[in-house]
């Protein structure tokens, strides 16, 4: 079986809800499975540290699960229109990655959530694609094939799988928005799959 990595920082809970519908997404496809992996929190304070192994949810990725998988889908919180810090400090670590061409030709996509319908998804989305390309990705979207694009009115945009979380940090996706999920994870582990053939 091929793994799809599924590279992820959720702080409230919402982008980690998405990552398990884009999991299930991934797992629609014959042959493809998906990997969870999370990024350890980041302090001001370079005496705070996380725990070397989380508390709860997926495990902390470790570089070799870059170079293992088929693809990735990378998921972070909005934070003013880019991703959050602790995804930003993984990513920024990958310059041997970046230089041995670890990621060229595989498949992508991204996924964030927001407090606000205009909270920055679709700019977080765009940056997040920027180091992607400098790894020689090839990029994943959702087309308007898909009809909850069309019907939304949440999250959910043809650069990537969203969720508005409302003032309350509500991390439930809409029915919408799981399926946009489960949709891109799909076109992700398909597009995987035809490029490894």
């Amino acid at each position: 079986m091929s793994e799809i990595l599924i590279l992820y920082y959720s702080r409230g809970g919402s982008v980690a809800q998405l990552a398990r519908h884009i999991a299930r997404g991934v797992e629609e496809v014959p042959g493809m499975r998906a990997r969870l992996r999370t990024v350890p929190s980041v302090a001001p304070v370079t005496q705070t540290a996380s725990p070397p192994v989380p508390d709860e949810g997926a495990p902390y990725a470790e570089k070799r699960d870059l170079a293992e998988c088929a693809g990735i889908a990378l998921g972070s919180p909005t934070r003013f229109g880019n991703m959050a810090a602790p995804m930003k400090h993984f990513v920024d670590g990958l310059g041997a990655e970046w230089a041995s061409g670890t990621l060229v030709g595989k498949p992508a996509c991204v996924f964030t959530s927001t407090a606000t319908l205009h909270g920055g998804q679709e700019s977080t989305l765009l940056t997040m694609m920027l180091p992607l390309l400098h790894h020689g990705m090839v990029l994943v979207g959702l087309p308007y094939t898909e009809p909850a694009l069309s019907s939304t009115r949440s999250g959910g945009s043809p650069y990537g799988a969203s969720h508005v979380a409302g003032s309350q940090d509500d991390p439930t996706p809409t029915d919408d928005e799981k399926q946009l999920a489960r949709a891109l994870g799909r076109r992700l582990a398909d597009v995987a799959r035809k490029l490894g053939a």
